[in-house]
């Protein structure tokens, strides 16, 4: 990595309960790639919902040859009435907490299982982003809190991320951490 890419690219303060061991594949191999090949062996689905990254995530997950194996969607659910409308999440949570909350990104990764179920058959991960991309604070949180969701059949849980940088670069960071943290949860 060039000395200008290393200081482009958004620091990670801290995952709560996952380690993320970016120096563990070398920086050919594709991430996104493999993640995709490994739900395609497992036989999974996946199904995407986004707030401050966009439709960056989703963009990022159909990038690889196969994808349409396994990504059933997204859902760009950048307003916060969409959240609770398309996703149901709790609107009294939204209201009390805001939309850049763990619950909050746990439940838009359940609700987009749900949503965006082919055949009546909800996808078996549900991703999701939300959070300040910046330039400055939201609602008390300083640009760069994230939140990922992952929702499965069995758990949902969030991953707090604390990343720096311009706007563009932690929305980058927020789908770079999301992937790794899909393939840390397979």
């Amino acid at each position: 990595m060039s000395e200008r890419e290393a200081e482009q690219a958004p620091a990670l303060a801290s995952v709560p309960e996952l380690e993320i061991a970016s120096d563990s594949e070398p920086e050919s191999v594709d991430l996104t790639a493999r993640l995709i090949a490994d739900l395609t062996r497992r036989g999974e689905t996946i199904a995407i919902a986004e707030s401050l990254t966009g439709g960056l995530l989703a963009a990022e997950l159909i990038r690889p040859a196969g994808a349409s194996n396994v990504v059933f969607g997204a859902v760009v659910a950048y307003n916060t009435a969409i959240k609770a409308s398309v996703l149901g999440v709790d609107a009294n949570l939204l209201r009390l907490q805001g939309p850049v909350h763990p619950q909050v990104a746990e439940q838009m990764a359940e609700g987009v299982r749900y949503a965006l179920a082919v055949d009546g058959r909800p996808a078996s991960i549900g991703i999701s982003t939300t959070g300040v991309a910046g330039p400055g604070p939201q609602d008390g949180h300083a640009a760069g809190t994230v939140f990922v969701g992952f929702a499965s059949a069995d758990a949902s849980r969030s991953f707090a991320l604390h990343l720096d940088g311009t706007r563009d670069q932690i929305r980058a960071g927020a789908v770079s951490e999301a992937v790794r943290i899909l393939r840390a949860q397979l």
